[in-house]
């Protein structure tokens, strides 16, 4: 299947996708913002069908739509401060409304931009196979600068999430922290949907990372870890998908979510023994 060049794409986009979505998503799981992290996915959406509806590339669209809600998130109120344990449920509820006015924002502008329904599909379950040299290129810019800026707020990342009241008393920046790591969530969501599509871009961003974690391996181990099993899943869905002819986005959905339940099952026995 590599003697095709649009598979060659394929299978480059989809680690390229991997290994920023698995480590962005170690730490979404681990803050409890998995919630955020879908509801970015799917206000990308908005912002692709925005792209289509003036003529330009639809991830720069999903790109720029996601990184702005990303800040207004990380803006509202930092994970695991008191502020945010005291408005969680209104604002779980302001982010599901939200997330169903992009839908409808994103419909209609493919309705305006009459373009036909293969677009939908494609922004909505994924096109992997149909990513050109372009996009390519794209997608490796976004993900090099994503796990270089992850790498940069790693560190304090990691302090914030687990210990967000002591890290805020040492002085930490707290608020910069987080709202930096949801536009790193934003991109993650944006170009995750290029590979599973915008309604099954949880299954990747947080599939491998709810294993790791449910596999209770150290913060670097289990990010790690999240990327290579990220990385492979995506390119199991791939040749998956080629042997047969199921959607590669079917794969690697129904895949995270055996992975997961091995693992909850696994680690459910070591427990009883």
């Amino acid at each position: 299947m590599l003697e095709f060049e649009f598979m060659r794409h394929a299978f480059l986009a989809a680690a390229a996708v991997a290994l920023l979505c698995g480590p962005v998503g170690w730490f979404l799981v681990l803050r409890g913002q998995s919630f955020a992290g879908h509801a970015l996915s799917h206000i990308a959406f908005a912002g692709a069908t925005g792209a289509v509806l003036i003529g330009i590339a639809p991830l720069l669209g999903m790109t720029l739509a996601a990184g702005l809600a990303g800040i207004a998130l990380g803006w509202e109120a930092p994970a695991g401060t008191p502020r945010a344990s005291r408005f969680t449920s209104g604002r779980d509820s302001a982010t599901g409304l939200v997330l169903a006015a992009s839908l409808g924002v994103g419909t209609l502008f493919l309705q305006w931009s009459n373009a036909p329904s293969s677009s939908a599909t494609a922004l909505l379950f994924g096109n992997v196979l149909g990513v050109n040299r372009l996009t390519l290129l794209l997608l490796g810019g976004l993900t090099t600068t994503g796990i270089l800026a992850l790498a940069v707020i790693a560190r304090p990342l990691l302090f914030v999430s687990l210990d967000p009241d002591m890290a805020a008393a040492r002085g930490a920046p707290v608020r910069l922290v987080s709202v930096a790591f949801m536009v790193l969530v934003a991109l993650s969501s944006a170009v995750c949907a290029e590979v599973t599509g915008i309604l099954l871009a949880f299954s990747l961003l947080v599939g491998p990372a709810a294993t790791m974690l449910r596999l209770g391996l150290a913060p670097w181990p289990g990010a790690l870890g999240a990327a290579l099993l990220a990385l492979g899943l995506a390119w199991s869905g791939l040749a998956l998908s080629w042997w047969t002819d199921a959607p590669v986005s079917f794969w690697i959905a129904a895949l995270a979510a055996l992975t997961y339940f091995a693992a909850r099952f696994y680690c459910g026995r070591c427990q009883s023994i």
